[in-house]
C-alpha cells in the first residue's frame, strides 16, 4: 500500500506549466489556420483544451493508484494484448494521410502507438526486475524483450511510423542500459539496425528526402528545405524577447504544421530565445525531478517504471526541439505537453501520473 506522502509538487508544477505554455501556444499557432479551413479559429484550441481537461482529470485518478498495480502480469500482459490488436486494427481502417495510425470515433481520434510506448515501459519494468542480475541472459532475457518490442516496434514502422519506433525504441534502450546491459550486445543491436535503417530511410522516397533537406535545406528551398527554412526563419524572427504574443508570421501559412510538430518554432518567433529556454529549462526540470523519483522508488519496478517515464517524455521532448532547431532530420515526433494531439496528450498526462504516485512512495 502506498504511504501517506505527498507526490512530487515540483514535478506537478512543472507539468501545469508546460500544459498551459501548450494550450496558449496551441491557440496562437492555430487560429488562423482554423479559421480558414474550419470557420472557427477556436478549431484546435477547443479540441486541444478539451484535451487538457480530460488528461489532467486522468492524471489525478492514476496518480491515487499504487503504481504497484500495474506490476501484476495479467495487468502487463493485458495492456500488451489491447495495444497489439489496436495496432494491427488500424490496418484494417480507412487511411489519413495515406497511413495506418489513428483510429477514428465520433469527437476523438486514438493513436494505439502512443499507447504502445507505456505498454513497453510496464513490460520492461516488470520484466527487468524479474530478471535481476540475468539481463544478458540470450534465452532467459533477451529473447522475450526482443519479440515485444520488436513486434510493437515493427507494427508502428508498417504504419508507417519511423519516428514514433525509433522514440520507443530508444527508450527500451536505455532502460536495457542502465539495467547492466553488456555492450557487445549494444554493439550487435546497432551493427544490425544499420541495414534495416538503410532500408527504411534511404530506400524510402520521402524519408531520403529529409535527409538531403537536413544536410542542406537550401539546395531546394521550395522543395524539400522549405520546412527547415520556414522553421529556422521563425526561431531567428523572434531574436531575444520575440515578436510578441500572436504576433508570429510563419504560421500564416508559411511553416507547416505550426500547431503540432513545429509549435517549438512559433515559440521561437513569438516569445524569443527566453520563451524557447525557458521550456527546454522546464524539460530538464521535468528530467532531475523523474530521475530523482526513479532513484528514491522503494523496489526496481517502480525505479525503471519512473525512469522509463522520464525518458519517454524528455527523450521525445528533445528530439522534437533538435528537428526545429535543425540539429536532426526532420521526425513526426510532437512536443510533449506544447503540441496539438489529443493521443500523445492523454498518454504524457497520465504517465507523469503514475510517475508522480511513483515519487510519492519515493524514500
Amino acid at each position: 500500500m502506498a504511504r501517506k506522502l505527498r507526490p512530487d509538487r515540483f514535478l506537478f508544477l512543472i507539468t501545469l506549466v508546460l500544459v498551459g505554455i501548450g494550450l496558449a501556444m496551441v491557440f496562437s499557432s492555430s487560429a488562423v489556420t482554423a479559421q480558414e479551413k474550419f470557420g472557427d479559429p477556436n478549431y484546435f484550441s477547443f479540441k486541444q483544451l478539451v484535451a487538457a481537461a480530460l488528461g489532467l482529470a486522468v492524471m489525478f485518478v492514476v496518480m491515487k493508484i499504487d503504481y504497484h498495480f500495474y506490476r501484476h502480469p495479467a495487468v502487463i500482459f493485458s495492456v500488451l494484448a489491447i495495444v497489439v490488436a489496436l495496432l494491427v486494427l488500424v490496418f484494417f481502417l480507412p487511411a489519413a494521410a495515406n497511413t495506418h495510425r489513428w483510429i477514428n470515433m465520433p469527437g476523438i481520434s486514438l493513436q494505439p502507438s502512443e499507447l504502445a510506448k507505456l505498454a513497453v515501459i510496464f513490460f520492461l519494468a516488470y520484466f527487468l526486475e524479474k530478471r535481476k542480475g540475468n539481463v544478458n541472459h540470450i534465452a532467459f532475457t533477451l529473447v522475450p524483450i526482443a519479440v515485444v518490442v520488436g513486434i510493437l516496434a515493427g507494427l508502428i514502422v508498417l504504419q508507417p511510423d519511423l519516428g514514433t519506433a525509433v522514440s520507443l525504441l530508444a527508450t527500451a534502450g536505455i532502460l536495457l542500459f542502465v539495467a547492466g546491459l553488456d555492450l557487445r550486445w549494444i554493439a550487435a543491436s546497432i551493427i544490425f539496425a544499420i541495414p534495416a535503417l538503410y532500408l527504411l530511410v534511404f530506400r524510402v522516397r520521402y524519408r531520403r528526402e529529409r535527409i538531403l533537406a537536413f544536410m542542406d535545406p537550401w539546395q531546394e528551398p521550395l522543395g524539400r528545405g522549405f520546412q527547415i527554412i520556414q522553421s529556422l526563419v521563425s526561431v531567428g524572427a523572434g531574436g531575444i524577447g520575440g515578436l510578441g504574443y500572436m504576433e508570429g508570421k510563419q504560421k500564416l501559412f508559411y511553416l507547416p504544421e505550426a500547431h503540432t510538430d513545429f509549435i517549438y518554432a512559433v515559440v521561437g518567433e513569438e516569445l524569443g530565445m527566453i520563451g524557447t529556454a525557458t521550456v527546454l529549462l522546464l524539460f530538464v526540470l521535468f528530467l532531475w525531478r523523474g530521475l530523482r523519483a526513479s532513484m528514491r522508488a522503494p523496489d526496481l519496478f517502480g525505479f525503471y517504471l519512473a525512469l522509463g517515464i522520464t525518458m519517454m517524455v524528455c527523450v521525445q521532448a528533445f528530439v522534437n526541439m533538435s528537428v526545429v532547431l535543425s540539429l536532426l532530420p526532420t521526425k513526426g515526433i510532437p512536443l510533449p505537453f506544447l503540441s496539438y494531439g489529443g493521443s500523445s496528450f492523454l498518454v504524457m498526462l497520465a504517465s507523469v501520473g503514475i510517475l508522480l504516485n511513483v515519487s510519492q512512495q519515493s524514500s
